[in-house]
């Protein structure tokens, strides 16, 4: 029998980087320990090269189907200075070291764990559970949840919920314990943008041209903001930590509810508030410029990529008429892709979770959160599963996770990773639908 944390140090040593992927002898594995428990698994892939593994266990029939899912993919470590080795999976001093301990291999452990357990009897759920362990998530899903939503949404047939990632990490400001768990998230909404002008002799100068509009458009991008909108999951997470929080933190919190106070309250350097502010506007950062053949000849047109996300309730074409309000009409823009999202999730989960952290952490305070990143949970919501993000770590107080995300030196607490492993378990047991 695996111990959840020596199934994430044998999950990490798996160089599972994407690109390219190689996810197959990871996958392997879990399948393996699934089979052993007495479970059949299924490998559905568009590539054989980038399987994802689908298994059941059987409930009692009480309650709707859960799917439990995450990806095993992780990020390059290229030109990283790493203390321990990223692919080690070393335990030193109660830390587990290695790329995806917290992205997301570690919830992937929680998760597997959690079946295996029920697989076994020592868990009873009162429906079935579906495990689906996936590829390609890091490089946009075509080969995971993507291809299993488009091509084989039978596999989830009467599923409404599923537990996956990103959410439930104990966060403490001013001494009250917060645990966000995620229930919708932002939509990538990326923009192909083009800047056209004069062209001629670079010797013999030209006025107005792409390259100078260019500079101005970009270095409006850098300091300017689009607006504010306040979401309804925004707003219930910012009311339920103002709600927890003593003055004068909590009316801070509560100016954000009001689009005029919060442009001046998000000017503060207060670093808790960075998250919040993602997630109260849509956004939009150039990440690549083309323009330009030759050293002396002006270019009569500059093409930039945009990555924009929009939050729920608002499409692409918001997102271009915000931008080009700030930059000016010499921005021409067209989607590159738009990947939508329910502008109303369904929290109907919620307490349960919250039950289970609370009975976990005495005192702490569960709120809903908005990711302003996105997950394999776009894919699901297009076939009718909401997804929340649940995989519960109780890091201790300072240890700031986001900066590891994809980062060198990426650990987590062994203990943080069982304490996420009984919450899941526990959710199991009680989901009813």
């Amino acid at each position: 029998m695996t111990d959840v944390v020596e199934l994430l140090r044998d999950l990490i040593r798996f160089d599972t980087t994407n690109p390219p992927g190689n996810e197959t002898a990871c996958i392997a594995h879990v399948q393996r320990l699934v089979e052993e428990a007495g479970v059949e698994t299924r490998i559905v892939a568009k590539d054989e090269a980038r399987p994802n593994l689908i298994a059941r266990v059987r409930g009692a029939g009480e309650a709707p189907p859960l799917l439990l899912y995450g990806h095993v993919d992780v990020v390059t470590t290229v030109n990283q200075d790493w203390a321990q080795p990223p692919f080690g999976g070393e335990l030193v001093d109660g830390w587990v070291w290695g790329r995806g301990a917290l992205d997301m291999k570690g919830g992937v452990a929680m998760l597997v764990d959690a079946f295996l357990r029920a697989a076994r009897g020592e868990l009873k759920p009162r429906g079935d559970l579906i495990l689906a362990v996936l590829s390609d998530e890091e490089n946009g899903g075509e080969f995971g949840a993507k291809y299993l939503a488009d091509e084989h949404a039978e596999l989830f047939e009467g599923v409404r919920h599923s537990l996956g990632e990103f959410g439930g990490v104990k966060q403490t400001i001013s001494g009250k314990r917060f645990y966000p768990i995620q229930v919708a998230e932002k939509q990538i909404c990326w923009l192909r943008g083009r800047v056209r002008g004069p062209g001629g002799h670079a010797a013999m100068g030209v006025k107005g041209a792409a390259m100078g509009k260019t500079g101005r458009i970009l270095a409006r991008l850098d300091s300017g903001r689009l607006p504010v909108h306040v979401t309804p999951v925004a707003r219930a997470w910012i009311e339920a930590m103002a709600d927890a929080l003593p003055r004068p933190k909590s009316l801070v919190l509560r100016t954000l509810l009001d689009p005029r106070l919060a442009e001046l309250t998000l000017r503060a350097p207060v670093p808790e508030l960075r998250i919040l502010d993602r997630a109260l506007r849509n956004t939009v950062t150039a990440t690549i410029v083309h323009g330009g053949l030759k050293i002396n000849v002006v270019p009569s047109e500059i093409e930039l990529e945009l990555d924009a996300r929009s939050l729920p309730g608002y499409g692409p074409d918001d997102v271009i008429r915000e931008i080009q309000t700030l930059v000016g009409a010499d921005l021409e823009l067209e989607v590159l892709r738009h990947d939508p999202y329910p502008a109303e999730p369904d929290m109907s989960q919620l307490p349960l979770l919250s039950s289970v952290l609370q009975e976990l952490d005495p005192g702490c305070v569960p709120t809903p959160m908005l990711q302003v990143g996105v997950t394999d949970g776009r894919f699901f919501a297009k076939i009718g599963i909401q997804t929340y993000g649940f995989l519960p770590l109780d890091l201790p107080d300072g240890f700031e996770f986001t900066k590891l995300i994809h980062a060198a030196d990426e650990r987590v607490p062994a203990d943080s990773i069982r304490f996420g492993a009984e919450a899941v378990g526990r959710v199991l047991e009680r989901y009813a639908g």
